[in-house]
């Protein structure tokens, strides 16, 4: 306990800085963002060892094994499929050296200690990832409400007395569910989350 707290306070533990938009194109996570295809970084941290990068459209985590290793695991986590939740920030003590913020997506938590010089920045960073989760959980419900209603109406089709073929009848029935559903998955299933990042991120 003590090692930690003199750590923190000498500034030799893993704590993160806010890089500032001007000096994206210089870390390694840059090199692994589509840019290809719109994709563009909004927030990143990096420490001695680690990179946590937000794009647009995902959540890019550059690990690396130590300080003095130049071995780094990529990790890419897109936000169609993987969702935010328990998001949460710790503000810095009297002595603390950082400030902490908290989240999940899918299965993986992660923990992230950010120089409380960046209070203000996270902060931002703390609204931006839970308005994010919140449009991907009110749209989870859309999805399966749509997929309810998309059921009970093939079903009520299925058995009603058309004239028509059962084979035309089938064709036309699975050619209407798979364009509905593509439009539903197109309008809930968000992949760019540019417009949040623009709202909450003062960078």
């Amino acid at each position: 306990m003590f090692g930690k707290l003199a750590a923190d306070a000498l500034g030799l533990s893993d704590i993160g800085s806010v890089i500032s938009p001007a000096d994206f194109n210089k870390v390694d996570s840059d090199d692994y963002v589509m840019h290809e295809e719109g994709e563009r970084i909004f927030f990143l941290i990096k420490s001695k060892t680690d990179e946590y990068c937000f794009t647009n459209t995902a959540f890019i985590h550059v690990d690396g094994a130590s300080a003095v290793s130049k071995k780094r695991n990529l990790y890419r986590k897109e936000y169609a499929h993987n969702q935010i939740h328990h998001v949460s920030m710790e503000t810095a003590g009297t002595i603390d050296m950082d400030v902490e913020i908290k989240f999940s997506m899918g299965d993986k938590h992660y923990s992230i200690d950010v120089h409380k010089k960046h209070l203000e920045e996270v902060k931002d960073l703390y609204k931006t990832l839970v308005r994010i989760g919140t449009i991907q959980k009110e749209n989870n419900v859309m999805l399966t409400y749509a997929q309810s209603s998309l059921n009970h109406a093939t079903s009520a089709v299925g058995r009603s007395n058309a004239p028509n073929s059962i084979e035309t009848e089938f064709k036309a029935i699975n050619q209407y569910a798979f364009d509905w559903l593509r439009q539903a998955h197109k309008t809930y299933n968000v992949k760019d989350f540019s417009t949040v990042f623009e709202m909450f991120i003062k960078n």
